[in-house]
């Protein structure tokens, strides 16, 4: 079983990767569990048709954790993806990392973990104990970055990095940088500036993912891309990321920077503007 976690920041495009990812992989005849740990619940939900699955969390509070089955906590989507949400704590109450806490304890209670592929889709602008347990308990061994050229996402990513390094201290420990993903928000030299970023710290780009306004009709209508248009260049996209990820064999233990390392790596990567703020 192989099992990868994608991390990066709120708002990147992670669930819409995990999502293309989930459904690329599922096309080449792999099983696949996708589980979401976001509060926001919306990982699976182009899995799903739209519909947004009962959370974990929510389901142990109504019902209580003994009370529950498989069936009440794993949901069939396209060609048979299994999709889980954790869910997270009402508003203002508790801590968000908790339903992932809860759900992985469940899930292995159940015996749930058996897919030739389990992909966690994680959410990084925090990594805190709860975020920080695919990787901090041994579930998921591969972690690979989603990141744009803007810095608060690469700080995120550089955060996840120092994350997986200091995991990585005990020798137990497995999970390890599979690469870096750079979805795309238009910006000047993006995939460069990712491309070094992914160089400093060791490892590389395994995917440029191009920003696409497909992504917006194929959600509306309910689908991933890879459902709503599979002959279109983005699709082809994440079945090229679907192969890398299968055929990866090169992990590392990443160098994260210091914050004015990164900061001065992506100055050097931006346009000059006069007074008048106009690129030249």
């Amino acid at each position: 079983m192989k099992q990868i976690a994608l991390y990066g920041k709120g708002g990147i495009g992670k669930s819409t990767t995990s999502a293309n990812l989930s459904a690329a992989l599922v096309n080449r005849g792999l099983s696949v569990m996708q589980i979401g740990c976001d509060p926001k619940r919306d990982s699976t939900r182009m899995l799903m048709k739209g519909i947004l699955i009962p959370t974990v969390l929510d389901l142990i509070r109504e019902r209580g954790e003994e009370n529950l089955t498989l069936d009440d906590v794993v949901f069939t989507g396209y060609k048979g993806v299994r999709c889980v949400e954790a869910g997270g704590p009402e508003p203002g109450v508790g801590c968000a990392g908790r339903g992932i806490i809860a759900t992985f304890q469940l899930l292995e209670r159940l015996s749930a973990f058996d897919e030739d592929i389990i992909v966690y889709d994680v959410l990084g602008d925090v990594v805190c104990g709860g975020f920080a347990m695919p990787m901090r308990k041994g579930y998921a061994q591969e972690i690979y970055l989603v990141t744009s050229g803007e810095l608060m996402s690469l700080y995120a990513a550089n955060n996840i990095c120092k994350a997986i390094s200091r995991i990585s201290q005990n020798v137990r420990q497995v999970c390890r940088l599979g690469g870096v993903i750079c979805n795309s928000r238009n910006l000047p030299d993006e995939e460069k500036l990712v491309g070094a970023f992914a160089s400093e710290v060791g490892s590389k780009i395994i995917a440029y993912i191009p920003r696409s306004g497909l992504v917006q009709h194929a959600e509306l209508n309910n689908q991933t891309v890879i459902e709503f248009a599979p002959d279109s260049p983005l699709s082809a996209t994440y079945q090229s990321l679907a192969e890398e990820i299968m055929t990866n064999t090169d992990f590392v233990i990443p160098k994260p920077l210091e914050i004015e390392e990164l900061e001065k790596l992506a100055r050097s990567y931006l346009p000059t503007i006069d007074h008048q703020g106009i690129n030249h």
